[in-house]
């Protein structure tokens, strides 16, 4: 039963991806632990070009230049201690802290040989990023830079497709510095602005596999981590690296030498861009005159299909507006005979509850009828509209006092009066005004 229950995903998965291989299917389903809706994204991403965001390949290299001796690195020490105490205090906690780390650096060495590191392999890099922006905004408010909800490769992407900085932020968790780097510094509200108008911005933990995954392609020494990506020499390359406890303004003046510095190559980048799309545009239309001639007689031989099909679109629609009209009429003639016997019987010129009721129409003819007091002006309407000279849309006025009379339900009657209620006397002449072209 649950080998059935399992193959009842194929033929849904095959059409929603187009896949005809069975085993394939199988072997898509399994590598997303027949999560259907993951395994039918990652396929539509991967026919798209889009990088994989539900199970990348987890020896997939990241594509960053990391080699360049000339990237600009910038790191702050932590403070050295002040004062006797200071220094009587670092001392006596110098030991402690040195077998605390050896013996945690110990533990987490062996600890790889018996269970590996969970980090190390990839399955939801989307949701480790999102992950990380409720964790951050829990902790330090929605005052922040605008993350980049994406992956790396996603925001590499983007930055190399767009020609701008990317800046990118590695969280450490367990580091003494991160609080106050990202409470002090980063949701500093200059900082938020350089970053938010010049720069694309990526930020991941490192305890989540996407930022440990990074982690192991930037190479980082401490924490906080920033490093500056942007595209030179036609590769996405670190150009700057910002390690440990950086103030705002420090920060601000740091990011602008960065780009200063480097600005050049995207504006060359940029111009290269240009001039192969001249180039390309050049090639295009020299392709286009050679073929020009083809594409003449393939034109003319189309105007004369479209011709063909605009008559014949034509006169279907003609033909099916003469339907809508006939099917209009006949519809309009049951109504009208449907009004007529549902409307009351007409009281008796003897019937002192009687109403003798004069109608002018749009055509200078005249109708009598009588009515009842107590019926409402809606039996009037019916029983103009049964008429077969009536107009289809219309509405009763009165001369004295001159007025509309409410026949049919509204917003402000939505139950008609009486004619009684409306003050009709025992003999009325009332107009008919055809609304039918408004």
């Amino acid at each position: 039963p649950g080998q059935q229950i399992t193959f009842c995903f194929y033929p849904s998965f095959q059409d929603l991806t187009g896949i005809e291989s069975m085993d394939q299917c199988r072997h898509t389903l399994e590598q997303h632990n027949w999560n259907i809706e993951a395994a039918v994204q990652d396929r539509l991403n991967e026919q798209e070009g889009v990088p994989s965001v539900f199970n990348p390949p987890p020896s997939r290299p990241l594509q960053v230049n990391t080699a360049d001796h000339r990237i600009y690195s910038y790191v702050v020490s932590r403070p050295q201690p002040r004062g006797l105490l200071g220094w009587g205090y670092y001392l006596i906690m110098l030991p402690f802290r040195f077998t605390y780390y050896t013996i945690l650096d110990i533990f987490r060495f062996a600890l790889r040989f018996i269970r590996p590191d969970p980090r190390s392999r990839v399955t939801d890099p989307v949701g480790d990023i999102v992950s990380f922006m409720h964790s951050f905004e829990e902790k330090y408010g929605r005052a922040h830079p605008v993350f980049y909800q994406g992956t790396y490769s996603q925001a590499l992407n983007d930055a190399k497709r767009e020609l701008r900085f990317l800046l990118v932020y590695l969280h450490g968790d367990d580091h003494q510095d991160s609080d106050e780097f990202c409470r002090n510094t980063l949701c500093a509200p200059e900082v938020i602005s350089l970053i938010n108008t010049r720069m694309l911005f990526w930020a991941c933990s490192t305890n989540k596999p996407e930022g440990y995954r990074v982690s192991q392609a930037l190479r980082e020494n401490t924490y906080p981590f920033l490093a500056m990506i942007m595209l030179k020499d036609r590769r996405m390359t670190v150009v700057g690296r910002l390690e440990g406890l950086i103030q705002p303004d420090d920060l601000i003046n740091q990011l602008t030498f960065i780009m200063d510095a480097n600005q050049t190559y995207l504006v060359s980048e940029r111009l290269e861009r240009e001039e192969r799309n001249q180039t390309q545009v050049l090639r295009q239309q020299q392709d286009e005159a050679y073929l020009a001639s083809l594409r003449a007689d393939q034109e003319k031989e189309r105007k004369k299909r479209e011709e063909r099909e605009r008559k014949r679109r034509k006169e279907e629609e003609v033909q099916q507006q003469k339907l809508a009209e006939e099917r209009r009429r006949r519809n309009l003639q049951e109504e009208k005979e449907r009004k007529l016997e549902c409307l009351p019987p007409e009281p008796s010129p003897d019937d002192p509850e009687s109403v003798k009721i004069i109608f002018k129409l749009p055509n200078d003819s005249r109708v009598e009828r009588r009515f009842h007091f107590s019926q409402s002006l809606t039996v009037i309407h019916d029983f103009l509209f049964s008429l077969k000279e009536s107009p289809e849309k219309f509405q009763i006025e009165a001369n004295f006092p001159r007025r509309v009379l409410p026949c049919i339900p509204s917003e402000e009657w939505p139950n008609p009066p009486t004619l009684q209620e409306a003050g009709l006397s025992h003999t009325e002449v009332l107009f008919v005004q055809d609304l039918t072209d408004e």
